[in-house]
C-alpha cells in the first residue's frame, strides 16, 4: 500500500529495489490511490503494477499471472 504509517509505499518500493538481491522481484501496488502523479512515483520507484481498492479478485490474479509465467 502507499499509504502506511511508518514509511510509504513508495519508499518501501525505492529500498526494495536498492538491494540487488530483490531488484528483478516485481513488487505491486495494492492502494486506494488512483492519481496519475502516484502512479507515476510507483513506477519511477519501480513498481511493476497497480491496483486500485477495491478491486475484484480475477483483477489480482490476471495481474499475478503476468509476473508467474
Amino acid at each position: 500500500d502507499i499509504n502506511m504509517p511508518r514509511m510509504g509505499g513508495i519508499e518501501f518500493i525505492e529500498k526494495v529495489k536498492a538491494n540487488s538481491k530483490f531488484k528483478v522481484i516485481p513488487v505491486l501496488v495494492l492502494t486506494t490511490e488512483s492519481q496519475d502523479r502516484m502512479k507515476s512515483k510507483g513506477k519511477k520507484a519501480g513498481a511493476a503494477g497497480w491496483l486500485v481498492k477495491p478491486f475484484k479478485p480475477q483483477q489480482l490474479i490476471d495481474v499475478v499471472e503476468k509476473f508467474v509465467r
